[in-house]
């Protein structure tokens, strides 16, 4: 992932819905990232409450999807699944499997990042293990997710001031509140529902960014 770069290159991070269908959302994937590639920095396959078997099919259908764009599919939570099915790394929650022991499993060239909520101290920390980029939120409430850590805009200007590592900006994102965060540093913007819940439709979701992430 690029390297931390204030108010330059600023990308979008999609994460998946936490339900899909295999491979009609194999296909919404493609269409949704060719709407506006050049904005698009990586995609994570974020399900919940799914059976093995069914992650493991969606990794193996996304992985190709993203790769045709040159982008990198990242898998939460579960570094086993990123190692068996070809995907690029993995990104872990603070209570999740630690990141030691991510990097035994995966090595140097998997990419790795942590949620350190509103923390610069675990930031720090991530960053000093050798962490590929760190997620700070919620920044804005969150229908995806019960929000129980509040991140503000000097966090990311204080992040990108110190490290060149890489920061994600998470929690209630879209294109009409995310120009702060994208002014104080913020690398990449995770999104989920601004996307894949547009009135419009998740191409319209994606473009709806161009203007404020212009590359």
């Amino acid at each position: 992932m690029a390297s931390n770069k204030k108010n330059e290159n600023c990308k979008l991070y999609l994460l998946t819905p936490a339900k899909i269908e295999t491979v009609s959302f194999a296909e919404t994937l493609k269409r949704t990232i060719d709407a506006a590639p050049e904005i698009i920095g990586a995609v994570q396959l974020r399900l919940k409450d799914v059976e093995d078997d069914d992650f493991m099919r969606a990794a193996e259908a996304l992985v190709p999807v993203c790769h045709s764009f040159d982008l990198p599919l990242i898998i939460n939570d579960r570094p086993e699944y990123a190692l068996d099915s070809g995907a690029d790394g993995v990104h872990i929650g603070q209570d999740d499997i630690s990141y030691d022991r991510c990097y035994q499993m995966l090595g140097d060239d998997a990419i790795i990042g942590v949620t350190c909520h509103a923390s610069r101290d675990l930031a720090i920390e991530a960053g000093d293990k050798g962490a590929d980029y760190v997620a700070f939120g919620a920044f804005f409430p969150s229908k995806s997710k019960e929000v129980k850590h509040h991140a503000d805009t000097d966090l990311l200007e204080f992040w990108s001031n110190m490290t060149v590592v890489p920061c994600v900006a998470i929690g209630g994102i879209t294109a009409e509140n995310c120009a702060p965060l994208v002014e104080n540093g913020a690398n990449y913007l995770a999104v989920i529902g601004s996307v894949w819940d547009h009135k419009d439709g998740p191409e319209a979701g994606v473009r709806a960014f161009v203007e404020q992430l212009p590359q």
